[in-house]
């Protein structure tokens, strides 16, 4: 069973990984939330989640921004 997501370990994201990782959908840049713990595509309003330090980056698991995120 998972942590609760506020005291669940800080995930980081190597900013070399950070630049070569793309949106799948959109082939758009991503922005890493930390303390959601995602990847996020603006063009594609989509939040892809980091498991384990593992993004996961199927369309199917991201979950949509909603308005103002």
């Amino acid at each position: 069973m998972s942590e609760p997501a506020d005291t669940a370990p800080a995930v980081e994201v190597d900013p070399r990984l950070l630049e070569i990782l793309v949106c799948p959908v959109t082939h758009g840049p991503l922005e890493f939330d930390r303390a959601k713990r995602e990847l996020i595509s603006r063009s594609a309003k989509l939040a892809y989640p980091i498991r384990d330090g593992v993004p996961i980056m199927l369309p199917e698991e991201a979950r949509e921004l909603g308005e103002g995120e």
